[in-house]
């Protein structure tokens, strides 16, 4: 296939169904602003596509006023070899359970890391108002590719989340939806996420195996994710691909993500097969680079996806005139449309973990949460204020504490045992696993209670683990 993925366009408005073409480009003040052939213009001056005024504009709802940035990190001497030091002796193993030291970590959990999916979740607003289910399945997949940008410049390792911990992120009073997840298993560790808005249901079970292949360390998601769009009934479900930490010995660490991803629409038939290429010393132009087609239920490819998974995606809509070029079809192409294009962070970012405006908010104190919430561990809350030494001890502290209360379930369950009584297993507060009727595969799924638990403030059914 032969496509012209030319710049004419870029940054044209979001949806699919409005003109494709644009007639000029003009900066105002510090706006950059798209006069176009359809009736209003777009300022894509933040890195979004908006409209750049409107007389009618409904004024906003007064918003929770949030942080824009966290304390810097402390300055340390990072030795590359410290973390050679600890790997050369698990090479070709599994690197879940090894400790790392402090200066490769960054004081957020994993539940709050994977929170941060839905960064661009504005992209999902626009898929639910998508024309057709394939122009959907466009935004789903550059919704999808979105979430790996942030790892472009942040290399750190997450804290490990404690079993029942949890981590709340209610947004519906800017952005429109509300999240819960829990750390729903411990060996292996198993995360199991719920996230919904008025247009949409979005949740995911999230495992994964890291071993270090000598020069640089891999990382395979397990798990998949739902997504299911309430007026259409449309559900798609996709896995993330493999992730390469690189440069473990020396020199600056850097991340890579490769692989295939199919992502499904269970109700249409749909697919769309994005590719992520993998870095290539002999291609520099294709670094990050990210391709993929979308397909109705006949397998005739709709659109065409092109682009990095660390700054935007494009989408072209297939023509309807097909030629053919040496007895090969050629697909003609419109211009293309950007889907996603990445908020940079600041420059002053890197003082604190390269961290986005989305992400420092992640952590921020608030009142009410579960006494299981991530921002209530306090060897995360004390790396983020800068005492790495006081967290350091404190994180010791927690881990012995959920080794005791793991030795003594397993004493309980030997003596279950030895009684003929039924083993007691760990149960998760608030998902269950079940079998989930698309796939019909055994998932974590939630089973709800928890923003009702907020609302009454009643948290009896929360274990002690901070």
């Amino acid at each position: 296939m032969q496509f012209d993925f030319g710049p004419s366009c870029a940054g044209l408005r979001g949806s699919f169904s409005k003109s494709r073409s644009c007639r000029s480009v003009h900066r105002i003040g510090k706006r950059l602003v798209i006069r176009g052939a359809a009736a209003e213009d777009v300022d894509v001056s933040n890195g979004t596509v908006a409209p750049a005024t409107s007389s009618s504009a409904i004024p906003a709802a007064k918003k929770r006023q949030r942080r824009t940035r966290i304390p810097d990190k402390p300055y340390l001497r990072i030795m590359p070899w410290n973390l050679w030091t600890i790997l050369k002796n698990y090479i070709g193993k599994e690197l879940t359970e090894i400790p790392i030291p402090f200066n490769f970590c960054e004081p957020l959990s994993m539940l709050q890391r994977l929170v941060e999916d839905y960064e661009y979740s504005e992209i999902l607003d626009k898929a639910a108002m998508a024309s057709d289910s394939c122009e959907q399945l466009a935004y789903v997949a550059a919704f999808t590719v979105s979430s790996y940008a942030t790892t472009s410049n942040r290399t750190a390792k997450p804290f490990n989340p404690l079993l029942g911990e949890t981590y709340e992120l209610d947004r519906t009073d800017d952005l429109g939806w509300k999240c819960i997840s829990e750390q729903v298993s411990h060996h292996p560790p198993v995360v199991a996420q719920h996230c919904e808005s008025k247009n949409w249901i979005c949740h995911q079970e999230f495992s994964m195996t890291s071993s270090f292949k000598g020069k640089y360390l891999q990382v395979k998601p397990l798990g998949m994710t739902h997504l299911t769009f309430l007026s259409s009934g449309n559900h798609y479900t996709w896995r993330k691909v493999t992730t390469n930490v690189n440069n473990i010995i020396l020199g600056k660490l850097w991340v890579d993500h490769h692989g295939d991803m199919e992502i499904v629409n269970h109700k249409t038939g749909d697919k769309c097969a994005l590719k992520f290429i993998p870095y290539s010393y002999f291609s520099p132009s294709e670094q990050r680079k990210v391709t993929g087609a979308v397909m109705n239920a006949k397998g005739e490819v709709v659109w065409v996806l092109n682009g990095t998974w660390d700054n935007k995606m494009e989408a072209s809509k297939v023509a309807e005139k097909r030629s053919q070029v040496k007895g090969k079809q050629v697909l003609e192409t419109e211009a293309p449309v950007v889907v996603w294009q990445r908020r940079w962070p600041p420059l002053e970012a890197e003082k604190y973990y390269n961290f986005s405006e989305f992400a420092c908010q992640l952590n921020e104190l608030e009142e009410g949460v579960a006494p299981t919430d991530s921002r209530l561990r306090p060897d995360q809350r004390l790396m983020e204020e800068g005492d790495w030494d006081q967290s350091n001890e404190k994180k010791e502290s927690l881990e012995n504490k959920q080794r005791a209360t793991r030795r003594a379930r397993e004493l309980e369950a030997e003596l279950a045992a030895q009684e003929g009584r039924p083993v007691p297993q760990y149960e998760p507060i608030w998902f269950k696993k079940e079998m989930e009727p698309i796939t019909n595969s055994v998932h974590h799924l939630y089973k709800g209670g928890y923003w009702e638990c907020k609302e009454k403030q009643n948290w009896s059914v929360c274990p002690d683990i901070f």
